[in-house]
């Protein structure tokens, strides 16, 4: 194994491998590239979701593509074609496999273990155990409690969930249409809704999610998703595997740049939307950007900041959520019910020109934003 490599990657998880592809799919794909991964990533530990208008690089590998999706709430229920969009689910163990199938045919070294890096003016120091490489560049997805030290000045929740998928002895689902909220259940100290991802009519994944700072026990995300299941009709279901989660919802501020040679990506730089927890895209658009920087200017820090005004949106929903919970559901049917779904995502993924932010934020009456102002900034 070699001592030197152009670039090492601290994590193989979405953020790693999806750095090294990109870096594959570019003009540096000759390039040496370590990845350092405790983890075997041999399990289904994870599901990602995402819309898109555009092929991508994961078409082949997609669990299931969905053309329509659904809101529904107290006071509104609609089901949209989302052209030119659709709604993609990729399964983490289907995305890890056919990453390590892609770079075992490029320069690519996989080591098993925790790593620790150290800065350098010319190189970075990677330590796996009793083994010491350098690399031009080092790449940190790994986050650590101390990156995410709470301070008086941001909003801590939590994205937390149980999901089931289940098969029923019946026709109970629409295979063509996520369900992305369903909120008719109690509002338990942020926003709580059902997430369903239908692969056919007798079988889907259906997920009890809450928006909020604190977790609950396991037999209470159960008796949720089981009375859910059986309001909808699905009752004598038989449940085929489990999925688990919290994804951290924070305003904190993730400092992209760790040192002379290292770069924090994934959850660690600031990549999972605060408002909303996804992450996929946001990873993809990042990978493609370091690997320009590289190409470009031989160093990886000549990546955009993300857009002032998408840092307020999420601030100030996260500052209404943390303080004014009950607000969550009624400003969500707001959005989605007096916009076109396009505008809805496109906004979701900071994607919309100025002139659409403008109806998303006016959907719901100021005062909840202004106080989110005035408590954020104004004291």
């Amino acid at each position: 194994m070699p001592d030197n490599f152009d670039y090492a990657i601290l994590g193989g998880g979405a953020a790693g491998l999806s750095l090294a592809l990109a870096i594959t799919r570019s003009l540096l794909r000759d390039k040496s590239i370590l990845i350092v991964e405790k983890d075997d990533k041999s399990t289904n530990d994870r599901t990602w979701c995402f819309w898109t208008d555009q092929p991508t690089p994961f078409d082949a590998i997609a669990r299931r593509t969905w053309p329509r999706l659904s809101f529904v709430s107290d006071t509104v229920e609609r089901t949209w074609n989302l052209s030119p969009f659709r709604y993609i689910m990729l399964r983490g163990l289907d995305f890890y496999t056919h990453a390590r199938d892609e770079l075992q045919k490029y320069n690519v070294t996989f080591i098993r273990g925790a790593g620790e890096v150290d800065d350098g003016d010319g190189s970075a120091t990677i330590r796996v155990d009793e083994q010491e490489f350098q690399a031009g560049w080092a790449f940190d997805s790994r986050i650590r409690p101390e990156d995410v030290a709470p301070t008086p000045k941001h909003n801590y929740l939590k994205q937390h969930f149980l999901g089931w998928e289940v098969e029923t002895g019946h026709k109970v689902f629409d295979p063509q249409t996520v369900t992305m909220f369903d909120l008719r259940t109690p509002q338990r100290g942020g926003v709580t809704f059902f997430y369903t991802l239908p692969f056919g009519p007798t079988r889907a994944l259906v997920e009890y999610t809450l928006f909020s700072g604190k977790l609950l026990p396991l037999g209470e995300y159960e008796m949720s998703l089981d009375a859910y299941l059986n309001k909808i009709g699905a009752g004598g279901y038989r449940i085929l595997d489990t999925e688990r989660g919290v994804i951290p919802m924070t305003d904190h501020p993730f400092p992209r740049r760790l040192g002379r040679r290292i770069l924090s990506i994934g959850t660690r730089g600031g990549r999972v939307k605060p408002s909303t927890g996804y992450a996929f895209s946001r990873i993809q658009r990042d990978s493609e950007r370091i690997t320009a920087s590289l190409a470009r200017h031989g160093h990886p820090f000549a990546i955009p900041a993300d857009k002032l005004r998408y840092r307020l949106h999420d601030a100030l929903m996260l500052e209404i959520l943390a303080n004014e919970p009950e607000l969550g559901r009624p400003i969500l049917s707001a959005i989605f019910a007096k916009n076109p779904v396009p505008r809805v995502l496109k906004f979701l993924d900071d994607r919309t020109p100025i002139w659409e932010d403008l109806p998303i934020m006016a959907a719901y009456a100021p005062g909840p934003f202004l106080r989110a102002i005035w408590r954020k900034y104004g004291r």
